[in-house]
C-alpha cells in the first residue's frame, strides 16, 4: 500500500503533522508519495529532508498512490477528488479546519488509522456523484463546464449584477416549479452536510440513493426542499434573460447568461471513494459535529 499525501499549504498549521507522519511512515518502511506542491512545502520549511522531499514528489497522486491522505478541511478534500479525477483511489480526510464532515479523522489519529488499514480493518464508501451538462436553448449547442461533476452539490446562485432569480426547474421533463430566489441547491446525500444544511435542506445518510433540491432564500413561505430519486434528471433554466449568473460545482464556478443555457444534472457513472475505519459510524459523526445531546448553554 503507497500512501499519497496531499493537503491544503495555505494552512500554516498542517506542515507539522505531514512531517511527523512522513518521518512515521519512513521509519516503518511504508512506501509513500508526496503531492508536489506538500513536497515544496516541506523543503522549504526545513521539516523534511530535501533528498527525501524530491524522491518521493509526484505530480500524480492517482497514478503513484493506492490511498491518498487529504490533510485540510472538506473544501480540501473535495478539492483532492477532483484533482483525483473518476478514478477509484480512496481518499482519507484529515481535518485540520474546523467542523470536517468529510475530512472526519483528526491528526492525531493518522498513524493508529494507518495501522489498522495494514491491518485490513478498513472499509471504503463509494459515494455517490453528480453530473451537469450545458445546452444552449434553441439550438442545442453544448456549452463548455469547467467542472462537469460533484460529489456535494451544483449550486445555481445569483451574480452581483443579478438580483432574484427566476429558476424553472423540470424532473424527468416533467414542470416541478419555478423558483424565485436567489438561488438553488442540487445536492448529493454526501452533500446534505454542507450548503444544502445551512439552506434549511435535510440530512441524509451518504448510502442513500437520492438527489436534493434546496432552495436558497426563496421568495415565498410555500417552497420547500424537495427530495428525489438517485434516477431523476433535473433540468434547469434560469431567467431573467440576459443577466448574468453562476453556476458552481462543489464551490468552483462558471458565469452563465440568463435565458441561454440549459442545465441538466443527473448521476454519474462514477462514484469517488472515501476510506473508513471498521467502527466508524456516520451518527457518531452527526452528533459529534453538530453537538447534538450537548448543553452549549455555558454558566
Amino acid at each position: 500500500m503507497t500512501y499519497g499525501i496531499t493537503g491544503n499549504p495555505s494552512k500554516e498549521q498542517m506542515w507539522e503533522p505531514v512531517a511527523e507522519l512522513v518521518s512515521w511512515l519512513m521509519r516503518r518502511d511504508l512506501p509513500f508519495c508526496l503531492q508536489q506542491d506538500v513536497a515544496d512545502g516541506l523543503a522549504a520549511r526545513d521539516l523534511v529532508g530535501e533528498s527525501v522531499c524530491t524522491e518521493n514528489a509526484t505530480a500524480d497522486l492517482a497514478a503513484a498512490s493506492d490511498m491518498v491522505l487529504s490533510y485540510g478541511g472538506d473544501g480540501t478534500l473535495l478539492r483532492t477528488a477532483h484533482a483525483l479525477g473518476d478514478g477509484s483511489t480512496p481518499i482519507v480526510g484529515v481535518n485540520i479546519g474546523r467542523l470536517g464532515f468529510l475530512a472526519d479523522l483528526e491528526t492525531e489519529g493518522v498513524e493508529d488509522a494507518i495501522g489498522k488499514i495494514e491491518a485490513g480493518a478498513y472499509h471504503v464508501e463509494e459515494r455517490m456523484v453528480l453530473q451537469a451538462t450545458a445546452r444552449a436553448e434553441g439550438n442545442g449547442e453544448a456549452l463548455d463546464l469547467s467542472t462537469h461533476w460533484a460529489l456535494n452539490e451544483f449550486v445555481v446562485d445569483r451574480s452581483r449584477e443579478t438580483g432574484l432569480l427566476e429558476i424553472d426547474v423540470r424532473v424527468g421533463g416533467d414542470p416541478l416549479n419555478t423558483y424565485w430566489a436567489d438561488g438553488l441547491i442540487v445536492a448529493t446525500p454526501t452533500g446534505s452536510t454542507a450548503y444544502s444544511l445551512s439552506a434549511g435542506g435535510p440530512l441524509m445518510v451518504p448510502g442513500t440513493e437520492a438527489v436534493i433540491l434546496t432552495p436558497i432564500a426563496p421568495h415565498t413561505l410555500t417552497v420547500r426542499p424537495v427530495v428525489l430519486p438517485a434516477s431523476a434528471t433535473v433540468e434547469l433554466r434560469v431567467r431573467p434573460k440576459g443577466r448574468p449568473y453562476v453556476f458552481a460545482a462543489d464551490g468552483r464556478s462558471n458565469t452563465l447568461e440568463a435565458g441561454r443555457a440549459v442545465l441538466s444534472v443527473a448521476r454519474a457513472a462514477h462514484t469517488v471513494n472515501l476510506a473508513k475505519l471498521d467502527g466508524q459510524r456516520y451518527f457518531k459523526t452527526l452528533r459529534s459535529k453538530l453537538m447534538w445531546g450537548a448543553n452549549a448553554v455555558s454558566s
